[in-house]
C-alpha cells in the first residue's frame, strides 16, 4: 500500500484551522492576506492555531506581495520570533530581478530556522529556470517541499511540467516532495496521483463560500477522500 497523499490546507486562523483537521487534513499553510497571496502571519496567531491543533503547521515568512526578499534583516528577525512563537516548519521563496532564486536571501532565512523543515513556495513558478533554481538550492538545510501549479497561470497551464518534474524523483534537485498547488481541482486528482505526486494544497478549494467565509471541513473532507480513492 503506498503511503498516503499529505494534504495542505491554508488557515488564516483558528477557525479555519479546527476546520481542516477536521476535515482530514495532514498539515497548514499559516498565512495571512491573501489579498497579497499570503504574507507572513502574527507570532499570536501562529500560538494560538498551535494551541487548537495537533497537525503540523508550516508558516510563511513573506513580508510583501511579490517575490522579492525586501528587507532581509527583517525577515531572518520574523523568522527567529516565529520559532518563538513555536513555529517548527516554515515556507518561504525569494528571486531577484531577472528571475534567479535570491540564494543570499534564502541562506539567511535558512540560518535562522537552524534544520527546520521547510517549502520553497510558488516563486518557483515565476523563476526564470525552474531547473537551475532547484539545483541551486538541493542540499539546502531543511528544504523537503516545493509548491508548484507548474506554471505561473495555474495547474491547467503547469500540467505537463509537473508530470514531468514528478517523473525526475532522485535526480538531484528533485528529490524534494512535489506540492502541488495553485488553481488545483478534483478532476486533476487522478492523473497527478497516478504520476506519483503526493502532496497536494488547496487554499479557495477548501472555502466554498470564497476568501471571506472559513474553511469548511466538509470541502477539505471530500479533498481527503479523493486523494485516498475512496
Amino acid at each position: 500500500m503506498s503511503k498516503r497523499a499529505v494534504l495542505e490546507v491554508i488557515a488564516l486562523g483558528v477557525e479555519d484551522a479546527v476546520a481542516a483537521q477536521a476535515g482530514g487534513a495532514d498539515r497548514l499553510e499559516l498565512v495571512t492576506d491573501m489579498a497579497a497571496d499570503g504574507l507572513t502571519p502574527s507570532a499570536a496567531t501562529v500560538a494560538g492555531i498551535r494551541r487548537a491543533v495537533d497537525i503540523s503547521l508550516r508558516v510563511m515568512i513573506r513580508l510583501a506581495d511579490g517575490f522579492a526578499a525586501g528587507d532581509v534583516d527583517r525577515l531572518a528577525d520574523t523568522a527567529a520570533e516565529l520559532r518563538e512563537a513555536g513555529a517548527e516548519e516554515f515556507v518561504l521563496g525569494f528571486l531577484d530581478a531577472g528571475g534567479a532564486v535570491d540564494l543570499a536571501a534564502v541562506e539567511r532565512v535558512v540560518a535562522v530556522l537552524d534544520g527546520c523543515p521547510w517549502t520553497f513556495h510558488r516563486a518557483i513558478d515565476r523563476a526564470a529556470d525552474r531547473d537551475a533554481l532547484r539545483k541551486q538550492l538541493d542540499g539546502m538545510p531543511g528544504l523537503d517541499t516545493y509548491l508548484t501549479a507548474g506554471a505561473s497561470g495555474g495547474v491547467d497551464e503547469g500540467l505537463p511540467v509537473l508530470l514531468a518534474e514528478a517523473g525526475r524523483g532522485g535526480e538531484p534537485g528533485y528529490e524534494q516532495r512535489l506540492l502541488v498547488g495553485g488553481g488545483l481541482r478534483l478532476d486533476h486528482v487522478p492523473v497527478l496521483l497516478k504520476a506519483g505526486v503526493d502532496g497536494f494544497h488547496i487554499g479557495g478549494a477548501a472555502r466554498p463560500g470564497g476568501w471571506d467565509e472559513p474553511v469548511s471541513a466538509e470541502a477539505v473532507a471530500e479533498w481527503r477522500a479523493a486523494l485516498d480513492g475512496s
